[in-house]
């Protein structure tokens, strides 16, 4: 299992990188996206969508290319998902000014607002379109903070609405009973979502209160029905879980996870596979910090069980270590793209194969 920077802090005109998302596509490629940013390691600046491709399960890497660079301002959360059918792989991104930060935003006194596009690859991702605004079908006007992902989004496989792209964003509203970044403000959870093979997006239900970045994956009871694993403020030290039966139109409140301890980060959570001759419950995959302190011991975790417990556990790294991204390459072994260093988790972007026999029992 071992480790491979895939980036790096102040290499190729950039201060730091951050945000990873990988994707494998139909054809066995692993794309390895990431926000490059210019101006340090804050979330506000000149940052940049960039990409790496492996056409032989990570054993190589391409040079490093730029998905999207609009100058000074922030190009951020790459969020790609793939449709089966068409085989094109949609990005789903967001943007605001260089210099907005989050804080501003959520409060409004910014010069802009934070704004939703998606970008589209038809080439097995080496080139991509100019991305499009699709800000007014998929954000509310009162809202501030907008995210998309960070991590991957998935299509439906079964169940009334087999197809249906889903991406998990977050969102920052106006909460009188808030209190984000000093103020009347909260955080939440949400889906965006397309029933014509990426031509519209539209927006899906909403999960409030006290969550914001999250991952999603379809459960195996073959209804179609979704779990959202959620970053939690609730101050419990733990992720929180949310189930939509309707192809993430609705949710249920948001419920601890209590194997699932968490410093308050990002985390990954993929199905691996469905119920089947092998896998009689199927497996979900969930990747995270694995600490209620800090952030460090990315730790890899498996349930069959569609995430009621999560009796496996692997450390991948003991040390800092903060976001994710997690795929499975067509020899079913893991790949996971996450943050990780010696003194600080955003020094390295690594790539690491975990072998499928780490997550059966």
């Amino acid at each position: 299992m071992a480790q491979t920077v895939l980036f790096r802090s102040d290499r190729d005109g950039y201060s730091s990188y951050r945000i990873p998302a990988l994707i494998a596509t139909q054809k066995g490629t692993l794309l390895a996206f990431c926000e490059g940013r210019k101006d340090g390691a804050g979330d506000a600046g000149n940052i940049d969508i960039v990409l790496k491709r492996s056409t032989d399960s990570g054993k190589s890497w391409s040079g490093q290319t730029v998905i999207w660079d609009d100058g000074p301002n922030t190009c951020g959360n790459p969020c790609p998902v793939i449709d089966e059918k068409t085989g094109t792989i949609w990005l789903l991104l967001t943007h605001n000014r260089g210099d907005d930060d989050e804080g501003d935003i959520i409060k409004k006194t910014a010069k802009g607002s934070r704004t939703v596009w998606v970008s589209a690859s038809h080439d097995d991702g080496v080139t991509w379109s100019k991305p499009v605004d699709i800000t007014a079908t998929t954000k509310k006007q009162e809202w501030g903070w907008y995210a998309t992902g960070p991590g991957v989004g998935i299509q439906i496989k079964h169940g009334p609405h087999k197809g249906r792209l889903v991406i998990p964003c977050d969102f920052s509203y106006d909460d009188p009973e808030g209190n984000v970044r000093g103020g009347p403000y909260e955080y939440g959870s949400h889906a965006i979502y397309s029933d014509d093979h990426g031509k519209t997006w539209q927006l899906g239900g909403l999960i409030t209160p006290k969550v914001n970045e999250c991952q999603v994956a379809e459960l195996a009871d073959g209804n179609g029905s979704l779990l959202m694993n959620m970053r939690s403020y609730f101050g419990r030290g733990l992720r929180t879980h949310s189930i939509s039966r309707d192809g993430g139109l609705s949710w249920t409140s948001p419920a601890d996870a209590p194997t699932l301890v968490e410093p308050v980060c990002q985390a990954s959570l993929l199905r691996y596979s469905w119920p089947d001759s092998r896998d009689r419950s199927g497996i979900l995959l969930f990747l995270n910090p694995a600490s209620n302190r800090q952030r460090h011991n990315m730790t890899l975790r498996a349930s069959y069980d569609d995430g009621k417990t999560w009796p496996v556990a692997q450390t991948l790294h003991t040390g800092p270590s903060a976001y994710s991204s997690l795929a499975v390459l067509p020899d079913r072994n893991i790949a996971a793209l996450y943050e990780a260093g010696e003194k600080s988790p955003i020094e390295t972007i690594r790539f690491e194969i975990i072998p499928a026999v780490a997550v059966r029992k």
